[in-house]
């Protein structure tokens, strides 16, 4: 039943198969794609063409070994051929091997000085590798052949701000809740985050807060290792509490991180895992936070998180309940950042009143306005609807300085 069709579609490969993927990769077939390929290679397991549209779609499915396999064997019969080099350089780049992705990209320029997308992407890692000067004068290149590349002038205006890196960051903020059960709520933190090197960052705070009538306050401590794309923190807090902050915490969180491909939806993803211990003068409080943060075209992002939280009352048994929060970036600027968020279910289990047999839905709003490199400022407000009527109006900002 079979051997007319497939004898009648391998005949079709020699005249038309290029034009058949080129129709498939535009509608985002990548699996038809492949098989017409593959089909290709068995009858002809040298041809050159067939192997590098393998090579792409490959690395568009993220099949990153393959892709770089199948690119090597083109380039070793083919070194000259500059929209091979350029692909290579692309799978090498998005598994963050910047200077092997760079010699390639340098010798698609001897080959073909005046390519505008080899010229931009040269730039990129020049910059991922902190060769800015070069990064820049690749840019201007760049602009020399093509003076309305919006990539190349946007890279250069970003570039024109001060490059120095900081080591430290000073944060200020104060935060209210309005309810319309009880008086209002009011707390202020002052927070010193340090990265001392690319491996490790320390960050100390102090929070005071009005709430309840009383007035408690919090010192807290955190060290984060990194290696790679892996980071680990380990952290923990003392507070004079008087009833409505837990007295102590403790906590560890493990993340790692994810590059894809910068065609798709989703161009890296960053994954977390976090556990930690509160403990109040009545209560008994486990978290487990799964979370994922997208990073999506257009440098907006979107993450998800979903919390189990096990709370354990004096006379009663323990209870878990489940809490989840979304929340979706927009840069509408290139120093301004909105934010939208929706929770269901407690979000905040510092604090006492969020403590306890109640349901909730939250939404809100954030800003994040980068004035200059070394100063931020942050606001936001949220919307909390909980179960009895009760509910509760919560803002804030704050302002860090890095030096």
């Amino acid at each position: 039943m079979w051997a007319a069709p497939l004898a009648a579609q391998a005949r079709s490969l020699p005249n038309d198969w290029p034009a058949q993927v080129r129709t498939h990769v535009a509608a985002g077939e990548l699996s038809a794609a492949l098989e017409i390929v593959q089909s290709r290679l068995r009858e002809a397991p040298a041809d050159l063409e067939a192997l590098g549209w393998r090579a792409r779609i490959y690395a568009w499915s993220h099949r990153w070994a393959e892709a770089e396999a199948d690119y090597r064997a083109v380039l070793a019969a083919a070194p000259q051929d500059t929209d091979i080099l350029i692909g290579l350089s692309d799978v090498l780049a998005w598994q963050q091997r910047w200077e092997e992705a760079l010699a390639l990209l340098e010798r698609a320029g001897r080959v073909e000085a005046a390519r505008v997308d080899a010229l931009l992407r040269q730039g990129r890692a020049l910059r991922a590798l902190g060769r800015k000067s070069e990064s820049r004068e690749a840019f201007r290149e760049v602009l020399k052949i093509d003076p309305n590349n919006a990539v190349a002038r946007a890279a250069l205006a970003a570039a024109a701000e001060p490059e120095r890196e900081f080591i430290h960051e000073l944060r200020i903020s104060s935060d209210t809740d309005v309810f319309n059960f009880t008086d209002n709520a009011y707390a202020a933190t002052l927070s010193l985050r340090s990265r001392w090197t690319d491996h490790w960052t320390t960050y100390f705070g102090g929070n005071f807060q009005h709430r309840f009538g009383e007035d408690a306050s919090k010192f807290s401590g955190a060290v984060t290792r990194r290696l790679g794309r892996d980071a680990l923190t380990a952290g923990g807090a003392v507070a004079r509490d008087f009833g409505v902050i837990p007295r102590g915490e403790t906590f560890l969180e493990y993340g790692h991180g994810f590059s894809w491909s910068r065609r798709g939806l989703f161009r890296g993803a960053e994954l977390s895992y976090r556990q930690q211990w509160l403990w109040f003068r009545e209560a008994r409080v486990l978290t487990s936070t799964s979370a994922v943060l997208f990073y999506l075209p257009r440098d907006w992002t979107w993450s998800v998180g979903v919390t189990a939280a096990r709370s354990r009352f004096p006379g009663t048994p323990a209870e878990w309940r489940p809490s989840g929060v979304t929340r979706l970036g927009i840069p509408v600027r290139r120093r301004l950042t909105l934010e939208a968020f929706f929770a269901v279910g407690t979000e905040n289990f510092a604090q006492r009143d969020q403590v306890g047999r109640f349901s909730a839905r939250t939404w809100g709003g954030a800003m994040r306005w980068r004035v200059s490199p070394r100063h931020e400022i942050t606001a936001y407000v949220a919307r909390q609807d909980r179960s009895q009527g009760r509910g509760q109006i919560s803002f804030g900002w704050s302002y860090a300085f890095r030096f």
